[in-house]
């Protein structure tokens, strides 16, 4: 393995680490701090969430690409950084969930309990990893520099306006499979949101293509 290669991994599992312990512990928090009030925990999720994006991207964008989310890899990496990559997501995502069960002296290993499934789930799911990939290809192609902002602000956006609170990535729905707080999902409810997601990248890959064509193919 290059060196190269070993800091991409390396950004892409503490990019992972930081953005899933980020989503589930600001939930968790926020679920706390709530008293109840649902919308406002997702507000404190989702500020979270946006925040931790932009530094992520902007930080670790030139080393991996601040994938950290296997459908971006499968859509928009090489073929052979698919698995390394994916790897190194999960196992760093993961371990963002248990170190904060720890910090928030929860049972370490637990399975998400909150119901997310049906037509309305899937669809949102589809909906929030379309405009995810369409923001990317499209956003690298016409505003480069302003790429970690619109990603932000697009997951900000999909929080409220998706059935599902967008999820839109496969990895972080494994991990939040293992988690019983605010940002869980059963482990059953999984696969289907992981379908509609991966059915979304594909379709905005296809569709920003031809929308704004690659420069090799103008």
């Amino acid at each position: 393995m290059s060196p190269q290669t070993a800091r991409a991994l390396a950004a892409e599992g503490i990019g992972s680490f930081i953005l899933f312990a980020t989503v589930v512990g600001s939930g968790v928090m926020a679920e706390r701090m709530a008293g109840g009030n649902v919308a406002v925990a997702l507000l404190g999720n989702t500020i979270a969430t946006g925040a931790v994006l932009y530094v992520l991207i902007t930080l670790l964008g030139p080393i991996s690409g601040a994938h950290f989310n296997s459908a971006v890899t499968v859509m928009l990496g090489r073929r052979q950084d698919w698995l390394p990559y994916i790897v190194a997501q999960l196992m760093g995502g993961i371990a963002g969930v248990l170190i904060v069960h720890a910090m928030f002296d929860m049972p370490l290993f637990e399975a998400g309990s909150k119901v997310r499934t049906g037509g309305g789930q899937w669809l949102g799911e589809f909906v929030a990893t379309f405009g995810l990939l369409f923001t990317i290809v499209v956003g690298v192609r016409q505003q480069p520099q302003a790429v970690p902002a619109l990603v932000a602000l697009w997951i900000v956006a999909g929080y409220w306006f998706t059935a599902s609170t967008s999820f839109a990535n496969p990895a972080i729905t494994i991990a939040r499979a293992m988690t019983d707080s605010f940002a869980g999902i059963r482990p059953v409810d999984a696969p289907g949101f992981i379908l509609a997601q991966i059915a979304g990248a594909w379709a905005a890959v296809r569709f920003s293509n031809w929308l704004v064509p690659p420069p090799s193919a103008r």
